[in-house]
């Protein structure tokens, strides 16, 4: 039976059963085109002749080694990517323009090559000549890289094939042009095509190949969302344009723990590697004043302290302001209710601003103790005790939940010279942690114990 034609809009990827004018997912005018379906081979073989036949399971040979890991000797960037670089994965790395991802490829991919692997740097938005221009600017012009500048991928695949290197790094991934599909670089057919075929190529042939992606202005890869799944890893390159610190974040790792970080530092000289990220975000850390307070968190496997900023302030505005950098604004306004239902504080007439200092991104849910410990500081303007960290999970009973790894966080928090812990009872602190804990059943008892009231 024939496989039924597909139509796809060019412009946001939707697919539809028939061609029209205009796409009604995005109303883009004729940006919807047919795609011809792959023809279905004979009966009697399979595609990829040994890898496409299927094996059970049980039958794989378990004396099999895994494939050794090749380590570029960038301590953060191996440890962002599991360990080191697998053979034959496909990553993909996003962040703003100017964020310095073009940078730090070349100085991973510098790195490998130093290392004994065969690298090809291809470049679908400088000249060589640029590239190399760079390269001179970081130290990196006796670095066995190979570089390219080329945007037809038919050429780069042919030469990678040719080459047989052992990474290829294709920046960037929106400048590719695919001579088979019909619409300009940069558009949804192109990106997935483009994206499919290097990242079947490096499966086949057992490239590692890295993908540079453009954001959006929420701070999304470009293109669509596909292509986050075609490819094994993906990492996001942020920072704030105002501070030195670049953070590289695993969102997906096939081979790895997700949310591990990275932490760079921007110098002159190209981006340098920092071992203890919690001393550098505390480096800054001006005299202890109201409304600051140290979190004691975990990013992936690795424990970081931050400081936590809070100010509030009697607002003129019918509905105050709730201004948020670096958390998540709808955790901020359930800490706010919780403070004003269960405790009896109310944040009505205003105006709260939250900061987490040094430019760092916070997700877990531990830092809420340390939010509300901030926010009580900066509103009763009485200070949290300097040598003190806090952490903990906040329930909307009111409730204090303990949170995963705490003997980890004090061990970190103990080696940068604090010496007392404010955390949930029931957490689990294992033995000899050197450090006074205090813990608090409720945000009751919190309140109470910490700043007399409640």
């Amino acid at each position: 039976m024939a496989k039924k034609p597909s139509f796809t809009c060019q412009a946001c990827g939707a697919a539809h059963s028939k061609w029209s004018g205009r796409c009604e997912a995005c109303g883009a005018w004729n940006s919807i085109v047919e795609e011809k379906p792959l023809s279905a081979g004979p009966a009697s073989k399979t595609l990829g002749g040994r890898r496409g036949t299927p094996v059970m399971l049980t039958d794989l040979a378990t004396e099999e080694a895994p494939p050794p890991r090749a380590r570029s000797g960038v301590e953060e960037f191996d440890r962002v990517l599991g360990g080191g670089l697998v053979p034959a994965s496909a990553i993909l790395v996003g962040g703003d323009p100017g964020i310095g991802k073009s940078t730090l490829l070349l100085q991973a991919a510098a790195s490998f090559a130093r290392n004994g692997l065969k690298c090809i740097y291809v470049s679908g938005e400088e000249a060589s000549a640029q590239v190399r221009m760079r390269a001179a600017r970081l130290g990196l012009t006796d670095a066995p890289v190979r570089l390219a500048a080329e945007t037809n991928l038919r050429d780069i695949l042919t030469t990678l094939e040719a080459e047989k290197p052992d990474l290829a790094v294709i920046d960037s991934i929106q400048t590719m042009w695919a001579d088979n599909v019909e619409s300009a670089p940069g558009s949804v057919a192109q990106v997935r095509a483009a994206s499919h075929e290097l990242t079947s190529f490096a499966k086949r042939h057992g490239v590692s190949v890295v993908l540079v992606g453009h954001v959006t202005k929420d701070g999304q890869i470009a293109g669509p969302r596909v292509v986050e799944h075609m490819v094994d890893t993906v990492l996001y390159f942020e920072g704030e344009r105002g501070h030195q610190f670049r953070i590289l974040r695993a969102v997906k790792n096939r081979f790895g723990p997700a949310d591990e970080i990275g932490v760079f530092e921007m110098t002159g000289g190209g981006l340098a590697e920092v071992a203890n990220p919690s001393a550098l975000f505390l480096s800054e850390r001006e005299k202890p004043a109201p409304g600051s307070v140290v979190f004691a968190g975990i990013e992936g496997t690795r424990p970081v302290l931050v400081e936590l900023q809070a100010l509030v302030a009697p607002s003129s505005l019918a509905q105050p302001r709730r201004s948020v950098l670096g958390w998540d604004s709808g955790r901020l306004a359930m800490i706010l209710a919780v403070l004003e239902a269960r405790v009896g504080i109310p944040f009505a007439g205003l105006d709260v601003y939250l900061n987490v200092a040094g430019g760092m991104k916070i997700s877990e849910p531990a830092a809420d103790l340390a939010v509300a410990a901030a926010l009580l500081s900066a509103r009763e303007d009485v200070g949290v005790p300097p040598e003190t960290v806090v952490f903990g999970e906040i329930s909307l009973s009111g409730a204090l939940r303990p949170v995963a790894q705490a003997e980890n966080r004090l061990k970190e928090a103990q080696k940068l010279g604090f010496t007392t812990a404010i955390a949930p009872a029931g957490s689990k602190f294992g033995e000899g942690s050197g450090m006074q804990v205090r813990t608090m059943d409720d945000l009751v008892s919190f309140v109470g114990e910490v700043f007399g009231a409640g």
